[in-house]
């Protein structure tokens, strides 16, 4: 997995793109990226499946926030994102959720 960050000059935000690769996939036919972005929108942010397996989706976000978030495979596994900038327990206890830093 994989996020990486870019800083645009022209306007205030930053580019994020998410990586999740073929192997943290676990040969899932769709994946979401979902999080406080998104208002955690299952459906909102899909990302695109590559022809290795991997998927990707890029956001612009506003710098200066922290967003939590995770991967959301085929409408029912969740994945941790464990190059995130951290971690804080979600909810539910039983996991956590990845956050960006921007």
């Amino acid at each position: 997995m994989s996020v990486k960050k870019t800083y645009l000059k022209s306007k205030a935000v930053c580019k994020v793109n998410f990586k999740l690769p073929k192997e943290m996939a676990n040969a899932a036919r769709k994946a979401n990226v979902v999080g406080e972005f998104n208002n955690w929108d299952t459906h909102a942010t899909p990302m695109k499946k590559l022809k290795n397996g991997a998927f990707t989706a890029t956001l612009e976000l506003e710098p200066g926030q922290e967003y939590q978030f995770r991967y959301l495979l085929d409408d029912k596994t969740w994945e941790t994102d464990f190059a995130a900038d951290k971690y804080v327990p979600t909810p539910f206890g039983n996991s956590e959720n990845s956050v960006i830093v921007v």
